[in-house]
């Protein structure tokens, strides 16, 4: 009898160690405030950049912890100005940013390549950038000079955001 007991508890020991499920390690969380000092850094970059290009517009930076995107902290800043007059109607630079992050919100991929047509409030143009790091995703975007600019404004403030968070 005292064998049989014996063997059972060890069977049940055994079962219940592999049965405990491992827990995986989650990213730590990234607080408001490292948050800011990273988009601090991270529009800083964009500014010179689109100083460099000798370009005006919108720089947009957000984070999103997690896979998804079902929250995010964002900065924005103005380089130069908001809104330009370069068609009748005029732009602002600042909705149009956000447009591409928004629609790389929703794809993953940076803005104009999704591959898909643009649903209504996307324009699918170029100039935003995506990436995900281990504590979540990361968006940039610039409006306000061509596309391709737009794009080199944004990988600057791209690479300080995967660099910290």
């Amino acid at each position: 009898m005292v064998i049989t007991l014996r063997t059972s508890c060890l069977f049940l020991l055994t079962l219940s160690l592999t049965v405990v499920p491992s827990v995986a390690k989650t990213p730590k969380a990234v607080s408001g405030r490292q948050f800011d000092g990273v988009a601090r850094a991270a529009l800083a970059a964009m500014k010179a950049r689109a100083n460099e290009l000798h370009i005006n517009g919108v720089a947009v930076v957000a984070f999103a912890p997690g896979q998804r995107v079902e929250s995010w902290q964002s900065q924005m800043a103005v380089v130069g100005y908001m809104t330009d007059q370069k068609s009748e109607k005029g732009n602002n630079l600042l909705g149009i940013a956000y447009a591409k992050a928004a629609e790389m919100a929703e794809t993953l991929k940076d803005s104009g390549t999704a591959g898909r047509q643009p649903k209504t409030g996307e324009f699918g143009w170029q100039g935003g950038v995506v990436a995900s790091t281990g504590r979540g995703i990361v968006i940039v975007a610039f409006s306000g000079g061509k596309s391709e600019e737009d794009v080199q404004v944004s990988k600057a403030g791209l690479e300080v955001m995967k660099t910290r968070l």
